[in-house]
C-alpha cells in the first residue's frame, strides 16, 4: 500500500509541476483548485478549477 501511495504521489507532483511549467501559475491554480474541489465534494471549487483550466489551455486559441 505504501508503494502505491508512493508512486501516486510522484506522478500528482510530476504533473503539477508539468502544468505550472507548461501553463504557468493559472494552469496550477486552475489544477489545484480542480483537485481540492473534487476531494472536498465542492462543486463550485471544482467548477472554478475547471473553467480557469479551459481558460488555460483554450487561451492560446482565442486569441
Amino acid at each position: 500500500m505504501t508503494v502505491l501511495s508512493l508512486l501516486s504521489a510522484v506522478v500528482v507532483i510530476t504533473f503539477e509541476q508539468l502544468a505550472q511549467w507548461h501553463y504557468g501559475p493559472a494552469g496550477l491554480a486552475g489544477l489545484l483548485l480542480l483537485a481540492i474541489g473534487a476531494k472536498a465534494r465542492n462543486a463550485t471549487c471544482s467548477s472554478l478549477g475547471g473553467v480557469l483550466l479551459a481558460l488555460t489551455v483554450a487561451g492560446p486559441a482565442l486569441h
